[in-house]
């Protein structure tokens, strides 16, 4: 009995997140039509939070003291299924974006949606041409007071492990001097695992760790900097 409880419950859980999703969204996208996202950011945080309390994710926040909520930031976070932008986006304290794969611009509705929100498109092919426009416009979010979110893993985990961290990240921080803020998504895994369908409720932990400073960093320090972020991260799955 207990399995057919929680097949049933994934099964009203999935209706209610997504009903809502495909209710909330077109309203979202009418008013990116004629407005500047950050006007109505109240709303998507609104939308974040009630998906994520849909889908039976009840959020916890936790900020380190050396976090400081008023730089413009990168957040390094470990990547663990579809709803980590929803949940990060109810513990983070400023206005935020992040880095996407530009192959999912091209998604109907959604990429549309994504590009005039001000996602940065990250080039699913690396040229020296494309990552100089990745540059640009990761250098014109941050100018424009966006903090940008970055999964360094590239890939959501299949096991609830935490995977090696890829370079490019860390490289553009040290060569723009942008802070790091490393952030651990707990019990993420638990609640819903990529390959799977399952929804089951629980705790998701957000840390929001020590803000690391990179304007003094040379490229020689990037992968000092890299196994740093990733141990940080890696210790906040000890903090739930």
């Amino acid at each position: 009995m207990k399995g057919v409880w929680e097949t049933v419950r994934s099964a009203l859980l999935w209706a209610l997140t997504l009903l809502h999703f495909w209710i909330s969204v077109p309203v979202l996208i009418f008013l990116a039509i004629f407005l500047d996202p950050r006007k109505h950011d109240w709303l998507q945080r609104g939308l974040c939070r009630r998906i994520a309390r849909f889908s039976g994710a009840h959020i916890e926040v936790r900020r380190a003291p050396g976090f400081d909520a008023q730089r413009t930031c990168f957040f390094m976070c470990n990547h663990v299924n579809l709803f980590d932008p929803f949940l990060l986006y109810n513990a983070i304290p400023q206005y935020v974006r992040g880095w996407e794969l530009e192959s999912h611009f091209t998604i109907p509705v959604y990429g549309w949606l994504m590009k005039r929100f001000g996602n940065v498109p990250v080039p699913d092919v690396r040229r020296p041409s494309d990552l100089k426009r990745l540059w640009r416009q990761t250098q014109a979010a941050l100018d424009s007071g966006t903090s940008l979110i970055i999964f360094p893993e590239g890939k959501r985990t299949r096991d609830g492990s935490l995977s090696e961290f890829e370079d490019g990240g860390f490289r553009l921080a040290q060569q723009l001097g942008v802070p790091i803020v490393p952030v651990t998504l707990a019990g993420s895994f638990e609640h819903f695992r990529t390959g799977h369908w399952m929804l089951r409720p629980g705790v998701v932990t957000i840390v929001l760790h020590d803000t690391i400073e990179t304007a003094m960093m040379t490229k020689e320090d990037v992968p000092a900097l890299r196994e740093r972020v990733r141990e940080i991260v890696a210790s906040g799955f000890e903090m739930r």
